[in-house]
């Protein structure tokens, strides 16, 4: 494939804006950039696909998302509105994992990852729950991700909520996936946790001790301060102290959100070299807080950007992210644009790295993977290297995606999709809605009247 005629923002460690330049790929990886006239005379015979001036760029990456929130989107939570996160909790996303299938964990799959292609979204790491669908479950997610054509890390969520055989079966599937992931190209797996307010002493022993050591884990942290309080009340400690006298903190760990960690949990994940990812819609929506964003990236943080299970534009998560931050400190200096990017574009893409080895994800460069998008953006003032998250920020909307290629296959152009079917996939998931919600309503009041 040869893509002519771009506008190519390179990203990566020296960005690059590149007007009329072309890229040719071959099977899954960038083999060449320079300039239409240059790469048309080197490969006359490559067929050759117009951008027509667009911007052509990496693709975007989700650090931590929940397909299997799917189908909460419209649904009613019976009785009073919770009044807080662990009442969202247990009012709405256990009883909802509870009413999932294979099916329709295969469908909350397939119609995030139509989303994703629609959004030029091409690696997403996915945290999963459906305890009453725990064996095979990160199969049936990674088939469907296989078929979209797209790139993701997968985890099964262990917690000792359900009791303590669902809670080995969720360390079995997930140690079982592992090993299964390593014959995937672009799906891997890894070791998934909930928080360390539903997993027990025992719980926790168990994960530590299955876990290999090359092996990370993926995790909820002081998202509210109920998950501090819990873990002060069990342990005396707080919520990564205690997790730390478990082994949990590895170079590979992802820990999420971490909205109300204090100076010395952050340095025990410093010291660790332990990921945060930082989900702004989704604390904001959930009423939670705003982790401090501007002092982790200013002590050098691995610090990404994810979406919670919101929708995989992650543009809409750049723009939440330098808005939040604003407001919550009162001062427009909080949330630079180059520090959201940093997160976006830098930060993702090496995390994404650590399950791909010896793979080059989230730049326009010779040897990384072709995962590139087409941005249908006209501006009317310059695009520089030195000012492009702020274009990203005040200009560019997710209906400006025309085009998304993963691995160097395209799968959508022109905005229709290739190769996964919208309509047929929406079908699917929609005639599974009533039978879900109807379990989800009666676990939920199971759970109100108990």
């Amino acid at each position: 494939m040869l893509i002519i005629n771009a506008t190519v923002v390179t990203l990566g460690e020296n960005p690059q804006v590149l007007p009329n330049h072309a890229i040719y790929i071959q099977d899954d990886l960038i083999q060449a950039i320079g300039t239409t006239q240059d790469l048309r005379e080197q490969y006359p015979d490559v067929e050759s696909i117009d951008a027509s001036g667009q911007l052509v760029m990496p693709g975007n990456v989700c650090a931590h998302t929940h397909f299997y929130g799917a189908y909460a989107r419209g649904m009613a939570i019976p009785g009073d509105a919770p009044k807080d996160f662990p009442q969202i909790l247990e009012r709405l996303w256990w009883p909802l994992d509870k009413a999932l299938d294979k099916d329709s964990v295969r469908a909350s799959a397939l119609v995030c990852l139509v989303d994703a292609i629609k959004h030029g979204t091409t690696s997403l790491i996915d945290h999963h729950a459906s305890p009453n669908f725990i064996e095979g479950s990160l199969d049936v997610i990674a088939d469907a991700v296989d078929m979209a054509g797209l790139r993701a890390v997968l985890c099964y969520e262990v917690t000792d909520r359900d009791g303590m055989d669902k809670m080995h079966a969720g360390i079995a599937e997930n140690l079982r996936f592992i090993q299964a992931s390593s014959n995937r190209d672009r799906v891997a797996g890894t070791f998934g946790l909930h928080a360390s307010l539903t997993l027990n002493d025992n719980a926790l022993k168990a994960c530590a001790d299955a876990i290999p050591a090359d092996t990370g884990f993926h995790i909820h942290v002081a998202e509210h301060e109920a998950d501090e309080d819990d873990s002060l009340k069990r342990s005396g400690k707080r919520v990564v102290q205690r997790l730390d006298d478990y082994g949990i903190w590895r170079d590979k760990t992802i820990a999420a959100h971490c909205v109300h960690i204090d100076e010395a949990e952050r340095q025990i994940l410093q010291d660790k070299g332990v990921w945060i990812t930082h989900q702004p819609r989704s604390n904001m929506n959930n009423g939670v807080g705003a982790a401090d964003i501007d002092h982790l990236l200013e002590h050098g943080m691995k610090l990404c950007l994810g979406n919670d299970g919101f929708s995989n534009n992650m543009w809409a998560e750049w723009k939440t992210a330098y808005l939040l931050h604003k407001v919550v400190h009162r001062d427009p200096r909080y949330a630079n644009g180059m520090n959201i990017a940093q997160m976006a574009w830098h930060n993702n893409a090496r995390l994404v790295e650590q399950f791909f080895p010896n793979t080059t994800i989230g730049e326009i460069s010779v040897g990384a993977k072709a995962d590139i998008i087409f941005v249908d953006y006209r501006p009317f003032t310059p695009v520089t290297e030195g000012n492009l998250p702020w274009h990203l920020i005040f200009g560019f909307e997710s209906s400006m995606v025309t085009t998304t290629i993963c691995n160097g296959k395209m799968l959508m152009r022109d905005r229709e999709l290739l190769i996964l079917d919208e309509d047929h996939i929406a079908e699917q998931a929609l005639a599974l809605a009533p039978r879900v919600w109807e379990q989800y309503t009666r676990n939920a009041q199971d759970i109100i009247q108990s």
